[in-house]
């Protein structure tokens, strides 16, 4: 299979990126200054990163918010355009979430729907809209210092609420920006064409943005409790075993696996989705058993080492009667360690009001 680039790739290597295959794509894992690094610009300062590997599919048109209504999980009632909004697209049968998406409502009749790398083509399936992807570079800015950075050249993201989205330029190129991301920190995402991308990448470099890779993106997000496809959603996981309900709207007449989530919500859950901390630097990883009282009660779909917390950290689904403050023990290959079930997120969010 040949691997996707984007068209920030050239300026990847130039920065002595190390780059990994992601979703079909070359993407960088981190730079030379090292995950912990990125990780801690992110927390107290302002890193970039390109995420271009996200897909965009466009949906226009007279019928675009109703087959968007019919499909998606969320209720787009309860924004308007210039706003963006975080939703599902679940498996029809079983209510499991084939991906979760932002969608942003660009203008009255046009939404790019945004899915995750490799599950574009299932967007596709389910909505006829046209594949963006190609043509633009995403480049996320994030950090406490990212909205002040980016408005000495683009104005327009001083006043912008969380999930607000606006049209902008930059060289008298058309942009947009979204005031989303995926660090738990305040912070935007420019949807820049190809041929402008890597002039505005040097531009926030020059205004002293770190470069982020994916490995610190990862790190920032299992911080601020953020479900990764794949890991907390996916095949056989449902919004409700994830804890994520406030993205179903019930009140719809209909979406895509509806009737298998009121089924589920009316016998109850099997299992649930927490976070678990750890009382030492030793990480957590994916796929551990989680243990109490020498029974399996779960086990862990991400893990790692939180640079801001210094100990341990996982996400994990166990059985619905676990409750916070419940001590219990990581197992992997004969290893067992401590570790607590608490509240999500770690780290507490930091987002624009």
């Amino acid at each position: 299979m040949t691997l996707k680039r984007t068209a920030l790739y050239d300026s990847h290597h130039r920065l002595n990126a190390k780059i990994v295959e992601f979703g079909g794509w070359e993407m960088p894992l981190s730079y030379p200054s090292g995950t912990i690094a990125e990780h801690m610009a992110t927390r107290s300062n302002v890193a970039i990163f390109d995420v271009s590997h996200l897909g965009t599919v466009r949906v226009q048109g007279s019928r675009a918010f109703d087959l968007l209504q019919e499909t998606l999980t969320n209720d787009l009632n309860k924004i308007s355009p210039g706003r963006a909004q975080y939703t599902h697209l679940l498996e029809e049968s079983t209510g499991s979430v084939t991906d979760d998406i932002i969608v942003w409502w660009t203008q009255d009749e046009v939404f790019d729907v945004m899915p995750n790398a490799s599950n574009t083509s299932r967007v596709l399936a389910v909505l006829p809209g046209i594949d963006v992807t190609s043509e633009r570079v995403i480049i996320a800015v994030q950090g406490p210092r990212a909205r002040f950075l980016v408005t000495t050249f683009i104005k327009e993201v001083e006043n912008l609420p969380h999930f607000g989205v606006v049209a902008a330029s930059f060289r008298e190129s058309p942009i947009t920006v979204a005031a989303t991301g995926y660090t738990g920190e305040d912070g935007v995402e420019l949807f820049v064409p190809n041929d402008v991308a890597e002039s505005l990448w040097n531009h926030l470099l020059d205004l002293g943005a770190v470069p982020a890779g994916l490995g610190a993106r990862d790190t920032l997000r299992l911080e601020a409790g953020l479900p990764l496809h794949g890991h907390e959603l996916g095949e056989g996981i449902t919004p409700l075993q994830a804890g994520l309900e406030w993205v179903v709207a019930f009140n719809k007449p209909r979406f895509l696996g509806k009737d298998a989530l009121l089924a589920e919500k009316e016998r109850g859950v099997s299992r649930k989705l927490v976070g678990l901390r750890g009382f030492s630097r030793q990480p957590f990883r994916q796929g551990q058993q989680i243990v109490l009282d020498g029974h399996q009660v779960g086990f862990t779909t991400s893990g790692n080492y939180s640079p801001v917390l210094g100990v341990g950290i996982a996400m994990g689904f166990v059985e619905p009667d676990c409750v916070v403050g419940l001590e219990v023990n990581i197992e992997s290959k004969g290893r067992s360690t401590p570790a607590e079930i608490v509240k999500l997120p770690f780290v507490k969010k930091a987002y624009a009001t």
